[in-house]
């Protein structure tokens, strides 16, 4: 037995997670590694050819590298559930005039689910993951803070974990650098994997076109909803478009038409198949309400709290006054006016590098005065 536990490690055969299997290791940890088979290349008919995560040659480098080390590595399926939730409700809210975050939903309620029960099925104390995130503790509770690397922070993503998962969670690469990660790579003599590109697309959309996925997996799309109606904000028809599902709160390219002034889609209306489309001041809002709220740092969000919401990844984020509400939600005044508020998108709640919280964004928007 190691002197610091047992430690199951997820690998997805990148630079991120080897490095923080090799970590783990010379921290003291017994390592085992494991590899989850999320989706089916074969099944998405993406034109892009087989990379990421779940491809063949991922598997193998991930196992090569516990050969290597001489720890256990195992390779578990979880198809059927990923896609089941995750795939199912990413076209579920397109279809309701929503922007999903999927790598959220997947993280809170697929990944770290299948993680800890496979670490109790193989007797692991804890599990390891190579997110760019902190873990600090507050009053006995657990919560996630940003990375060295603000560049690859991750935190926006892991605001759905609770307790129980950040308890028994590790995040080795949260003190480093992403070139510091790479040297590390290099330095253990695993050089082709310290130059692997950087993979940014959603898993299972490897050739990043949602709007192509979505026509494969719902039948008569297209034709169902295309020549539906661009509004302005005053509901006066200004032309037609190729269907709500295609189109994102703040899109301004794509729109297929020209209108003699930059336009942007500031309101998505599944039930007719209608999508708003306002100048750029006609995204500015000032309020919002988030949902399914998870509270990290504390046990719940003060009232009033002033934080730093963030409602995109690369999002910078805006300074606003937090008021939790009945059933999970919490009211986000800003104090400053914010554009591109998308419903289905996270909203993250910052006290300088640390999360408070975070949700989906639900609606109930304040428009700011033009």
């Amino acid at each position: 037995m190691s002197k610091n536990g047992r430690v199951l490690v997820a690998m997805s055969g990148g630079i991120d997670s080897t490095v923080t299997a090799m970590m783990m290791h010379e921290q003291g940890y017994e390592v085992v590694g494991i590899t989850m088979k999320t989706w089916d290349y074969a099944n998405s008919g993406g034109s892009k050819k087989e990379t990421g995560c779940c491809s063949l040659d991922s598997i193998n480098d991930a196992r090569k590298v516990a050969v290597d080390m001489g720890f256990h590595h195992f390779i578990i399926d979880i198809r059927e559930e990923f896609g089941d939730y995750v795939i199912d409700n990413f076209v579920d809210e397109y279809m309701a005039g929503r922007t999903p975050n999927p790598c959220v939903l997947c993280n809170t309620h697929i990944k770290w689910s299948a993680l800890l029960k496979r670490a109790d099925a193989l007797d692991c104390e804890f599990i390891a993951t190579g997110h760019y995130a902190k873990i600090k503790e507050f009053e006995g509770r657990r919560y996630i803070s940003r990375s060295k690397d603000l560049h690859k922070d991750q935190s926006y993503v892991l605001w759905g974990l609770n307790q129980e998962c950040l308890q028994r969670s590790h995040f080795p690469l949260g003190g480093y650098t992403k070139p510091e990660v790479r040297q590390m790579a290099a330095d253990w003599g695993y050089t082709d994997l310290s130059k692997k590109a950087e993979s940014y697309e959603i898993c299972f959309v490897p050739d990043n076109d949602y709007r192509g996925f979505l026509k494969r997996r719902v039948d008569g799309l297209e034709e169902r909803v295309n020549g539906g109606a661009f509004v302005n904000t005053n509901g006066e028809v200004i032309g037609k478009h190729k269907g709500y599902p295609f189109y994102t709160i703040g899109q301004r390219k794509g729109l297929g038409m020209a209108f003699g002034k930059p336009m942007f889609v500031s309101e998505i209306r599944p039930d007719t198949n209608t999508v708003v489309l306002g100048e750029e001041h006609e995204l500015v809002r000032n309020g919002m309400m988030v949902g399914q709220v998870n509270s990290m740092k504390y046990a719940s969000i003060p009232e009033g709290f002033e934080a730093v919401t963030k409602i995109r990844y690369k999002d910078a984020g805006a300074l606003g006054s937090l008021s939790p509400m009945d059933d999970d939600k919490v009211y986000v005044d800003f104090h400053a006016n914010v554009k591109g508020v998308a419903p289905g998108q996270s909203a993250v709640f910052y006290d300088g590098d640390d999360v408070i919280g975070g949700g989906i964004i639900h609606g109930g928007f304040m428009d700011a005065a033009n």
